[in-house]
């Protein structure tokens, strides 16, 4: 399994014993040393802030969601269950853009 950046899987995250939808954020490696990837949440509490992207309505979530880039994290792709979509290329930049903002790497002008 080698999951790609920009897809949608629902995964398990060890919390409240369901799995969650992530987004994987690390980028394509065909031969990775380690069978992780790295990911940010989605979630459906929208708090407006720069640390969130709105998604678009999308046919394989069924409510409004946001990627909330604050909970950045790795997981062992043995917990990915089930890949459910992938998002158009200008969210998956729009998510760079917020990560790079919370992690202070944005570059200047």
């Amino acid at each position: 399994m080698n999951p790609q950046p920009g897809e949608v899987w629902l995964a398990d995250l060890g919390l409240a014993a369901k799995p969650r939808p992530i987004v994987i954020v690390s980028r394509y490696d065909p031969d990775p040393p380690r069978a992780l990837v790295i990911y940010v949440p989605l979630t459906t509490q929208n708090r407006r802030s720069s640390y969130e992207v709105a998604l678009p309505k999308l046919r394989f979530l069924d409510r409004d969601s946001v990627a909330n880039v604050q909970g950045i994290g790795s997981i062992p792709t043995v917990r990915l269950e089930r890949r459910l979509g992938k998002l158009p290329t200008a969210v998956l930049d729009a998510i760079q853009r917020a990560l790079a903002f919370a992690l202070n790497m944005e570059t200047k002008a």
